[in-house]
């Protein structure tokens, strides 16, 4: 639908998300809780675009998570409380 910034890059043996904006350029408060939120999705490739998505703004945009953690919360307790296995263990990778 356009809605967020990314696409799938299928390179060769893996496939990585290409950003159509600097990770840096964007809003945290509004994009890191969409991400957060896809890590209950079971379904590809939006499994994938959810966590990728969700590494790639913790390791470019790390001095901007801090402040976003507040809206955090309710997309990481709904997800730990879905009771799938796959999706609480995406979690607390995702956590550690």
């Amino acid at each position: 639908r356009g809605d967020l910034p990314v696409q799938i890059d299928h390179g060769g043996v893996h496939n990585r998300i290409a950003w159509k904006v600097a990770i840096e350029k964007l809003d945290f408060h509004h994009y890191l809780p969409i991400f957060f939120d896809g890590l209950r999705e079971v379904e590809e490739p939006y499994a994938f675009l959810s966590e990728q998505g969700v590494y790639d703004m913790m390791q470019v945009g790390s001095h901007k998570v801090l402040p976003v953690i507040p809206q955090l919360i309710i997309p990481i307790k709904t997800a730990l409380n879905t009771r799938n296995r796959h999706v609480i263990i995406k979690v607390l990778k995702v956590l550690q």
